[in-house]
């Protein structure tokens, strides 16, 4: 048998970081499962485990960032694509120039970036190599924190593209913080190179990491702060809760789930236009929730939702933008990442931000449905009907929705939905289809409520739950699809943590300049009354959700708002579920709007009209963000009913 080929370990190499980055990601499930199973028994189970799985979590974040980088997959402004891929043969020269000129700040800002932070992320690990802290049976803590510098150094290479340059940007990047830490510098040139290096398309991470650095310059503060800011963040106590929550959801996208839940919501809500509008956008919002992204949830569903939309009459124009708006309203239902990191950032119990959510979520869905106009109407006949097996109801599914090309969806037996009312029969059936797809909610909600897990452990036992539920016992992933899920989770929550690392570090330094108190006194003195406040506040925090990425939204304005909120006597709960509500218009709104992009992709149809269909949809969100706003007991009422809060 004969050797590998130099390409071959070449492609193993470089697959190293996702390969890393898996192994992270299933310690962290099979710690807190272990922890569970052998507490009553033994009273403990693995040394140290919290600690194990959070620092578990930091290997996961930078190695997930580095597979997410190497296959294109970190977030771009406006969903721009990766700068060091090439364009059309057929491009003009004017074009090809704007596109190499627009490469070349990306490449060169992304490799200064990470260099400077590799430099940073050493001077932080080496002064904890000193203190030879043990993290679990004698490894001592620094030997996972090696993975920042390590991490920045290599993810510096790759975005510094190809050639000479590979190593001249990032090895730049690492003399200057060597040569600058710690002087008082202008900040103007940093701001610049942030704006242009944004513009031109290089990932947010790194526009986060350029505005840290350029802050910390200007204040004279050491460099060490900033990767200590992403390391704090990162091993957070709650924080290894995202990828776990995140790895759940994704094998529900990925298997079977979606149809079955389809199935359960139609039979819930009853046929006609109107029960399928309403089924439609109250399965967009829970599927949200569970999978933790509102464009996987385009992705997974939106196949299955707009023909059945359009067989029961609906027009498809509005069908694509009830898919889409819809999507983007389950960050408040339990148990999204954003309400998760809206809920550790607020300092704020994670099982009270999920009862908080409860009611807010409710009211943006009827004012999605009756201010957005997505209900008008829908009382007119059938227009067409699909062709029907015995039996069942087909339903093709694009490939593009992670199921097999073509697959062929069965819906249960029974009237379509144009002339179907909803049937005690009919919803049995489904409930028994989709029994192990509803008790997700319930293992994850249960574990917590009941106090017989910590939020780790208890997202731990949901992805567990999901990956028993659809491998095992659906059998509908195989160990190779299960390895890709769990890679393809590491990569998603890989490239969130890193802006999130590095978005803290910026707000930090910020909250070190006063700003927040500062913010909280003039606009005191400037808006006195409450209810005007929160008008103000809710249409800056649109206008922000619109430019800004909602999970830097959120460790950018969370910290520096909190204070300001205060000064007005909100509630950080009531906050909190009132600045994501404000969030959700982000998903719709360009540049910063990913559901366009999905559902554009997703439906094969033009950004601009897939605009004009979610159009409808943006004041409801804002009137029911401003409900929100002015009713403050529609966020407290039932953490303070069942938790005394």
């Amino acid at each position: 048998m004969g050797a590998p080929s130099a390409t071959g370990w070449r492609a193993a190499l470089a697959d190293a970081d996702r390969g890393l980055a898996v192994a992270a990601l299933l310690g962290m499930l099979l710690i807190p499962l272990l922890e569970i199973a052998l507490r009553p028994l033994h009273g403990s189970g693995v040394e140290n485990a919290p600690v194990l799985v959070q620092h578990l979590g930091l290997l996961m974040a930078m190695a997930g960032a580095l597979a997410a980088a190497r296959h294109g997959h970190l977030t771009r402004l406006g969903g721009e694509a990766d700068p060091l891929a090439g364009g059309p043969d057929g491009t003009r020269r004017g074009q090809r120039l704007r596109a190499r000129v627009r490469g070349t700040v990306a490449r060169a800002a992304g490799g200064l970036a990470c260099g400077a932070l590799a430099w940073a992320a050493w001077l932080f690990v080496d002064s904890e190599r000193a203190a030879a802290q043990p993290l679990a049976y004698g490894v001592p803590v620094w030997w996972l924190q090696a993975a920042m510098p390590a991490g920045f150094a290599l993810l510096g290479l790759r975005l510094a593209g190809h050639g000479l340059q590979t190593l001249v940007w990032p090895l730049a990047g690492a003399w200057a913080a060597h040569a600058l830490d710690g002087q008082l510098l202008p900040q103007i040139p940093g701001l610049l190179l942030t704006l242009a290096a944004l513009l031109a398309g290089a990932p947010i991470a790194v526009a986060m990491g350029l505005l840290a650095l350029t802050l910390s310059l200007g204040q004279g503060l050491p460099l060490a702060s900033i990767p200590l800011s992403h390391y704090q963040i990162t091993v957070n106590p709650s924080l290894p809760a995202l990828p776990l929550f995140t790895l759940a959801g994704v094998v529900l996208a990925r298997s079977g789930a979606a149809a079955r839940l389809g199935t359960v919501f139609v039979a819930v809500f009853g046929g006609g236009v109107r029960g399928t509008v309403v089924a439609s956008a109250a399965l967009c919002s829970a599927f949200t929730a569970l999978t933790g992204g509102s464009g996987v949830t385009i992705l997974a569903l939106g196949g299955l939702l707009l023909p059945l939309l359009v067989r029961a009459g609906y027009p498809q124009p509005r069908g694509i933008g009830l898919v889409t708006s819809a999507s983007a309203l389950g960050v408040l239902l339990a148990p999204s990442v954003p309400l998760i990191m809206v809920a550790v950032i607020a300092r704020v119990p994670i099982h009270t931000m999920f009862l908080a959510g409860l009611l807010p979520a409710l009211v943006m869905v009827v004012s999605l449905l009756l201010l957005g106009g997505f209900l008008r109407g829908t009382a007119a006949p059938a227009a067409r009907h699909p062709p029907r097996t015995a039996g069942h109801t087909q339903v093709t599914v694009p490939a593009t929705t992670g199921s097999a090309p073509g697959r062929a969806v069965q819906w249960p037996a029974g009237p379509t939905p144009a002339t179907e009312a909803p049937e005690v029969p009919r919803l049995a059936t489904a409930l028994r289809a989709a029994w192990l797809e509803l008790l997700t909610p319930l293992v994850a909600l249960g574990t917590l409520a009941s106090g017989l897990a910590t939020p780790t452990e208890s997202a731990a036992a949901t992805a567990g739950w999901a990956l028993l539920s659809q491998g095992l016992l659906r059998r509908e992933l195989g160990l190779r699809a299960t390895l890709r899920a769990v890679a393809d989770s590491a990569m998603i929550i890989g490239g969130v943590m890193l802006i999130m690392g590095l978005a803290l570090a910026m707000t930090n330094v910020l909250i070190d300049a006063g700003i927040p108190d500062a913010l909280a006194e003039g606009v005191r003195a400037q808006v006195p009354d409450r209810h005007v406040f929160l008008l103000l506040l809710c249409l800056f925090l649109f206008a922000a959700a619109a430019l800004m990425e909602i999970f830097a939204a959120i460790v950018v304005l969370v910290p520096l708002l909190l204070p300001l909120a205060s000064a007005y006597g909100i509630d950080p709960v009531h906050f909190g579920i009132l600045f994501l509500a404000a969030m959700e218009v982000g998903f719709l709104c360009p540049p910063a709007g990913m559901n366009l992009y999905f559902a554009a992709a997703m439906f094969r149809r033009p950004i601009a009209e897939v605009a004009r269909a979610v159009a409808p949809a943006l004041l409801a969100i804002f009137v029911g963000t401003l409900l929100i706003a002015w009713v403050p007991g529609l966020s407290t009422a039932l953490p303070q009913a069942l938790l005394n809060r």
